[in-house]
């Protein structure tokens, strides 16, 4: 007769769903152990996921994350017209009875608050580049600016879940998952997906970013991003404690990966065995991160191009650095976050400050990655989670005032990666607060980026309680005019 702890096993609920995922399981493991496990493998669709799809014009993504939302009016949006406009009232024409924030819904007045900031034309191109970003300027012909994206969310978190992951609630795997798990790993000794944060120099409001930002959400856990600090551990708990030797450590992790293993014959849960995938990551990233984060051998001159903030660790400057760094290595995503864009007053001094942070260093990352030869298979994104008001939050004055949010059009760049160089699309009214032409939506700037990586948006899909997900839900079309 069987065992009756044995039959009681087999009817319990996890039991059964634990079992019907196993391959899950698996798949996650050998993501990790085998750089070349693709997303038809992984997939859990019905319909099976070959990537890439298309041959890839891009290889890995460096998305310099703009957290707070940067005001296009002062950086990228130029209207001259506005000038002669200062502090009327914006027309209810323009408007449209479109709904405000809190903060500016219960103004009497919102008056036009034109740039301060002069703008000028920059290379063969004749990009209009504002004044705070001369280094930009000099890298004008690799851009291709959109001026004309829009989102839905009109508050931060919600608009910059939505940028991340396609979707304003909380849950969905981020872009960096979606590529990890659509494309895999190609340096087995270092993560798929990497994340780094910097803080803004200069007094101004930094609105927090949550991890949740660049998780997996429903994809396998092996998936999400792995965020990188600045300091002697730069990924939390990777050193082996004092008096504990690399040989000791690999024998706790294989002891532990037997019981870990034992546990996964029991219970089949996939989350098991990519907790044993993650151990045998962290124990070869020991190896690699300490020299990838040492700058000690950089020479001068990088410093000198990255800008002076760029020998601070933790620093924006010093983060594109080590995003040059890992692109040489092979991380397919890495994600650059810099808070500090949100300006409800004083937005002069600090538009000021954060372009003092983030225009040369940039820049700079352009003219390394192209030097090196990674620009034209690497593709560089800058820009932020919506956009800011025509009118002034609070008071206006010529010197100072504050923009709100404005989620109808903002302006982000694009660089590489099979992308239009020194190209323009896109275009706003004359207060840049309505789309006149060529509308994009983050669905499809996603799916122009999984385009230049050679993957088809509508098919990158993943089966998550009973119906199949994508990135870009059901909507998102690929913005072919700004692709070389």
């Amino acid at each position: 007769m069987d065992d009756p702890q044995e039959q009681l096993l087999q009817v319990t609920r996890r039991c059964f769903l634990g079992r019907t995922a196993v391959g899950l399981g698996s798949a996650a493991l050998a993501s990790l152990l085998n750089p070349s496990l693709r997303a038809e493998v992984l997939g859990q669709s019905n319909f099976p996921v070959p990537a890439p799809h298309a041959r890839p014009r891009a290889r890995r993504i460096i998305w310099l994350t703009q957290a707070g939302a940067p005001s296009q009016l002062d950086l990228f949006d130029h209207k001259p017209g506005l000038k002669k406009r200062f502090k009327e009232e914006l027309p209810q024409s323009i408007r449209g009875g479109q709904r405000l924030t809190g903060m500016t819904s219960n103004q009497k007045s919102l008056p036009v608050a034109p740039s301060p900031f002069a703008f000028h034309q920059h290379g063969r191109s004749g990009q209009w580049l504002s004044e705070a970003l001369p280094h930009t300027g000099q890298v004008a012909d690799e851009l291709c600016v959109i001026r004309s994206l829009h989102t839905e969310a009109i508050n931060h978190d919600p608009a910059m879940t939505f940028l991340q992951t396609g979707h304003q609630n909380a849950g969905r795997p981020s872009l960096g998952a979606w590529i990890s798990y659509g494309l895999g790993v190609v340096n087995q000794n270092l993560p798929a997906f990497v994340v780094m944060i910097s803080r803004p120099s200069g007094p101004t409001n930094a609105q927090p970013l949550h991890e949740r930002m660049w998780g997996s959400g429903f994809l396998p856990s092996v998936h999400q991003g792995v965020r990188f600090s600045p300091g002697a551990d730069p990924v939390l708990y990777l050193s082996n404690p004092a008096g504990l030797t690399a040989a000791q450590r690999r024998s706790v992790l294989d002891d532990l990966r037997q019981l870990n293993q034992k546990k996964f014959e029991d219970y089949q849960d996939p989350e098991i065995q990519t907790r044993i995938a993650q151990y045998e990551l962290a124990f070869r990233m020991q190896s690699a991160v300490p020299e990838l984060t040492d700058l000690s051998k950089e020479p001068t001159s990088t410093f000198e191009r990255y800008g002076p903030e760029s020998k601070k660790p933790g620093t924006f400057a010093a983060n594109c650095i080590l995003a040059r760094r890992l692109a040489e290595r092979g991380v397919r995503f890495i994600q650059l976050y810099h808070r500090g864009w949100d300006q409800h007053d004083k937005l002069p001094e600090g538009i000021r400050h954060q372009c003092h942070d983030t225009d040369q260093p940039s820049a700079a990352l352009l003219l390394d990655l192209k030097e090196r030869g990674l620009l034209e298979d690497t593709l560089v994104v800058w820009g932020g989670e919506f956009g800011r008001t025509v009118f002034s939050q609070g008071e206006l004055t010529e010197k100072s005032f504050g923009r709100d949010h404005h989620p109808r059009c903002f302006s982000v760049w694009m660089a590489g990666g099979g992308i239009k160089a020194g190209a323009s699309f896109g275009e706003t009214d004359d207060y840049s607060y309505n789309i006149a032409r060529d509308p994009v939506h983050i669905h499809d700037l996603n799916a122009t980026i999984l385009h230049c990586l050679g993957l088809r948006h509508e098919r990158l899909v993943y089966r998550h309680q009973g119906r199949d997900f994508r990135l870009t839900d059901v909507h998102g079309e690929v913005v072919r005019s700004v692709l070389a």
